[in-house]
Order: structure tokens, then sequence, then C-alpha cells
């Protein structure tokens, strides 16, 4: 009984897997390879003719190839807020962990404010406009970084929390403390929820629409998610390039999930069991 039981589940669960995920990228698939006449009916049917690379060379050069910049600025972005989350996250982590204390309570309050309450877009751009850092990459930068920190603190926290204190004292008895006690002793012992915060963080980060549109406006700063615009208007829409412009936005992200979907697993449960 606990077997049909089981099997039953694992049915459902692929149904539903099969309808949100699975239908709707075949969906936009079809409609990316179609001609523009047949692309605007938005239906399953199969192409008539298949203007593939029709379609990706008029996406390519779309405003004078404002996807090609849009991915370097994306990725540029990706790398920057990634590594300052991981470097300074982990170190908040570890702090947070191993230090006692009413700041630490004080510390975790805000930290978990951060997850609870939104962010306040007028006053992040007042912030940024009187830094000098408004539609400015490293200001973007800064933006997320600050949004995805308190997600990226808790996730090292929990894990830190795993790792025997007896390393520390072993370590600062020879002589290893501050920085080089973290980095040579602790920081490589936190590789697995590494890899989660950066894959999922990457993703987040690569996949951003709202923050781009609100604080890097402008055609010399966008990040792909805002290419999406270049095929809309008031009046028309050009599907088939506009989903053809969605999926190549898609793939990098994709295949990060697919090729280290067991490794972010991984981690985030490690951090929750050990936490």
């Amino acid at each position: 009984m606990r077997a049909l039981r089981r099997s039953g589940l694992e049915l459902v669960a692929v149904v539903l897997a099969v309808v949100i995920f699975v239908v709707p990228f075949s969906f936009m698939v079809l409609t990316a390879v179609k001609d523009e006449v047949q692309s605007g009916e938005l239906d399953f049917g199969w192409p008539t003719s298949w203007p593939v690379v029709q379609n990706f060379v008029e996406v390519i050069e779309a405003r004078d190839y404002v996807l090609l910049r849009a991915f370097v600025n994306s990725t540029v972005l990706t790398v920057a807020a990634v590594t300052l989350l991981v470097v300074f996250c982990s170190m908040a982590g570890f702090v947070l962990q191993r230090r006692a204390g009413r700041m630490r309570s004080v510390v975790n309050f805000l930290v978990l404010s951060g997850l609870i309450i939104p962010p306040a877009i007028v006053p992040t751009i007042w912030v940024l406009q009187t830094i000098g850092l408004f539609k400015t990459l490293p200001g973007l930068i800064l933006v997320e970084v600050a949004f995805h920190m308190s997600y990226s603190v808790l996730l090292y926290r929990a894990f830190v929390s795993a790792v025997p204190r007896e390393l520390d004292e072993a370590a600062m008895i020879d002589g290893c403390t501050g920085f080089k006690l973290f980095f040579k002793v602790i920081f490589p012992l936190l590789r697995p929820v590494t890899i989660t915060v950066i894959l999922t963080t990457s993703v987040a980060v690569f996949n951003d629409f709202v923050n781009p549109l609100y604080f890097l406006p402008g055609d010399e700063n966008a990040t792909v998610q805002l290419t999406l615009y270049n095929f809309q208007s008031q009046y028309s829409t050009q599907w088939n390039l506009l989903f053809m412009d969605i999926v190549l936005i898609t793939i990098p992200p994709l295949l990060a999930f697919i090729f280290f979907n067991r490794k972010i697993v991984a981690g985030m449960t490690a951090g929750a069991v050990k936490g």
C-alpha cells in the first residue's frame, strides 16, 4: 500500500513538473523558431517554416548589438556581486556563529529583517544619487549585494555551526589568527555552501529585472532582462524575436541548474541539517 501511494505521489509530481516547466518551455521554443506571422497566433501549432538562423541574427543585431552589450554587463554584474557576497557573507556568518553577546542578537535581527522587509526603491535611488553611483554599474552591484546578503549570511551561519570550534583553537595556538585563520582554516571547509551561494545568487542576479530597470537605466547600461523591451512597442510585438531573446537569456542559468543541481541541494540541506 505504501509503495502504491509513493508511486502515485511520484506520478503526480512528474505531471506537475511537466505542466509547470516543460509545457511553457516548449511553447517558448516553438514560438522562437516561427516566422513573425505564425508566431503572432501564440499557439502550439507546428512551425510551417523554420527561420531559426534569421530570428537569431535579428535578435543579436537589434539596436546595434545591444544584446551582446547586455550579456557583458550582466556577466560583470553577476561576477562582481557574487564575489562580494561570498567574501563578506562568509566572514559575517562565521563571526555571527562564533561570537556570543547582545550585539549578535541585534545583527541577527537585522539579517532576518533583510528577508522580511521589502526593498525600498525611492530611498535607495536617493542614497545612490547622494554618493554619485546612480545609473552606474558599481551602484547596481552594491544594490544586488545588499538585497542578497541576508540569504547568503543565513546559509553560511548555519553551515559554520557544523565546523568544530577546536579547529579555531588549534589554529590560534599555532599562531593563526584573524583573516589568516578564516581564509586558511575555515573558508576551505565552507566549499559546499559556497557553491550553493554562488549558483543560487548568480542565477538570481543574472535574471534580475527590477533592479537594473530602476537603478541602471539607459541603453548603454542594459542587462539581458531589459533587452526584452527591444521587440515590444505600444501597438505591436514581434513574438518570434521576443521569445528567441528569452531562449538566449535563459540558456546560461538553465545550464547552471542542470549541471550543478545536486551540489545546490547538497549545500542547502547540509546547512539546514547542521545548523
